[in-house]
C-alpha cells in the first residue's frame, strides 16, 4: 500500500468521526442549547465526504492520469465513510451518557 492511499484512509477515519466529536454546527458557530441535531451532522458527513473525494482526487492526479469513475465507485465510498463515521456514532448516541 502506497502512502498516500494509508494517508487517505485514515484522513477519512478522522473525517468521517468529526461531526460527532463537535458541537458547533458546520464547525463555525455554536449550537443550540439543546445540542447538535442529527441533521446538522448528516450535513457535516455529506460536506466532509466531498472533502475527503476532492483530497483522494488531487492524489491520484498528482500519481498519473485520474480514472474516470462510475455510480458503483461512489455507492461503494460513501459506504466505506458512513463504515468509518460509526464509532463516532456510537460514542455520540450509545455510549455515552445524556447531558454529558
Amino acid at each position: 500500500m502506497d502512502w498516500s492511499t494509508a494517508a487517505l484512509l485514515l484522513l477519512a477515519l478522522a473525517l468521517a468521526n468529526l461531526p460527532f466529536f463537535s458541537e458547533r454546527i458546520l464547525f463555525l458557530r455554536a449550537a443550540p442549547a439543546g445540542g447538535k441535531h442529527l441533521g446538522w451532522r448528516l450535513l457535516e458527513l455529506i460536506i466532509l465526504y466531498a472533502v475527503t473525494g476532492v483530497v483522494a482526487w488531487l492524489l491520484e492526479s498528482r500519481a498519473g492520469q485520474v480514472h474516470a469513475q462510475r455510480w458503483e465507485f461512489y455507492a461503494v465510498t460513501v459506504s466505506l465513510f458512513l463504515v468509518f463515521a460509526y464509532p463516532g456514532y456510537v460514542y455520540r448516541y450509545l455510549w455515552r451518557k445524556p447531558g454529558l
